[in-house]
């Protein structure tokens, strides 16, 4: 049976944000940063992952292709990739496949580390390879030492039970690595915690089954679950930050209420499920009254790792928009930008854009902002704000391209870069994540 969100998770994609200076001749133009886009090629081998790299002007957004990209992933299907705080090392997690089930899991995933040079070009470093099947997800922590992966299936359903009660006999897993300051090479962090029946320390932490997404904020690993029958649920884990280590607090799994999420972020202190089920809003709120496709549910994090519902409740994704993939709270934490796939059940549909919200600066509530949603490519798959705080960027599946956005400082909304060469950026095939580095040149 092919897992929920699997194959189209599979092919994610980010973007970056900032603002847009005013250019005169006597404004000198500089790199502020690089825009790194994992995807696949469109001829070639099916699958093939590469990393496209692009230099971000300080003054106008305009990308600049990085001499020397794109380079091969070293693996298929790219899904994720985390740039090392410092922006020495890259990692990127090539997933093997687009259709991975738990019967015939994908045989050729792995993480490729790359170091990163001063001009943005990369070099590949190593492999390494988690302990579960069909990994799809990965995070470092804020200080670069541990690198989290999830894996939608553990390699033995009989270690499941261990941690999540008897008669659990499928689930998935998060494998840990430690990550040396020197050469980046990734360690394996093994389970301290949990023994198998042999009496050896499991090498991975076991999570729910059906795995959606996973976040690590607030000192806590967050891994989202669930399917349209049973419903979505969130599963804590505490983080030791020292050691790596995942530990189970006082807190189980937390059902939300909600059954087709798609993707837990965090953000301004709080963590936002993003879910692709109409919500009705009626007479007296902020927005118009009417039946919106899709929403984004905030929490604070509680005791143990438990979500607290905030006031408010469930936000409505913008009208007209659905399958929100992305959400980013830009760097002032004045404005919330979501990113939306479309219409699940169409991939080329014309439902893509970025819904916009601003945030009470009292109540911490999101209302819809002026003139949103703003346009994107077809399918972006991620947002990401740039170094300056002046542009935004998505990374897009269906259309093959880099979008470029500035943001207004007062406003928050979004525009496009000026000049028609900017608007979008091709790229060798359909984009599947997204990320930029901060140094300059």
């Amino acid at each position: 049976m092919k897992f929920r969100k699997f194959g189209k998770a599979l092919l994610m994609s980010a973007l970056s944000t900032g603002a847009v200076l005013s250019v005169t001749s006597c404004v000198q133009s500089y790199t502020v940063g690089f825009l790194y886009v994992t995807g696949t090629q469109t001829s070639g081998t099916a699958g093939q992952g590469i990393i496209s790299g692009f230099k971000i002007d300080h003054n106008t957004g305009r990308l600049v292709p990085i001499h020397g990209l794109p380079v091969a992933t070293g693996g298929a299907y790219p899904d994720r990739a985390v740039l090392l705080t410092g922006g020495r090392f890259m990692y990127v997690l090539n997933t093997g496949g687009a259709n991975c089930t738990a019967a015939v899991p994908c045989t050729q995933a792995n993480i490729v580390q790359f170091a990163v040079g001063g001009n943005g070009i990369l070099s590949q470093q190593g492999t390494f390879y988690t302990q579960g099947l069909n990994p799809y997800r990965m995070v470092a922590d804020a200080t670069g030492s541990h690198l989290l992966v999830l894996d939608h299936d553990a390699p033995s359903g009989a270690a499941c039970s261990l941690v999540l009660g008897s008669g659990v006999t499928s689930c998935g897993d998060i494998t840990v690595f430690s990550i040396d300051g020197t050469t980046g090479r990734l360690s394996l962090v093994q389970n301290a915690q949990v023994s198998s029946a042999s009496g050896a320390q499991l090498p991975y932490f076991p999570v729910p089954a059906n795995s959606i997404d996973m976040l690590l904020a607030g000192g806590f690993v967050l891994t989202l679950a669930g399917t349209p029958a049973t419903g979505d649920e969130v599963f804590p884990y505490s983080y030791n930050g020292s050691s790596g280590q995942l530990s189970i607090g006082q807190n189980s799994t937390q059902p939300l209420n909600v059954g087709n999420a798609t993707a837990l972020q965090a953000g301004n202190n709080f963590v936002y499920v993003l879910d692709d089920e109409p919500i009705t809003i009626g007479s007296g709120s902020t927005f118009p009254p009417g039946t919106y496709p899709s929403q984004i549910i905030p929490f604070s994090i509680g005791a143990g790792g438990s979500l607290q519902a905030q006031t408010g409740g469930a936000v409505p994704d913008a009208a007209g928009q659905s399958y929100p993939l992305f959400l980013l709270v830009e760097n002032r934490s004045k404005w919330v930008y979501v990113a939306n796939y479309g219409n699940n059940s169409n991939a080329n549909a014309a439902q893509s854009g970025i819904a916009g919200f601003d945030i009470d600066t009292s109540t911490r509530q999101l209302t819809i902002m002026s003139g949103s949603p703003f346009g994107s490519g077809a399918g972006p798959r991620c947002l990401i704000e740039d170094p300056s705080n002046q542009f935004i960027y998505t990374a897009n599946f269906n259309d093959s391209t880099v979008t470029g956005l500035t943001l207004d400082q007062n406003q928050g909304v979004l525009k496009p870069l000026p000049g028609a060469a900017n608007k979008a950026y091709s790229l060798p095939g359909p984009a599947t994540y997204c990320l930029v580095d901060g140094r300059t040149s």
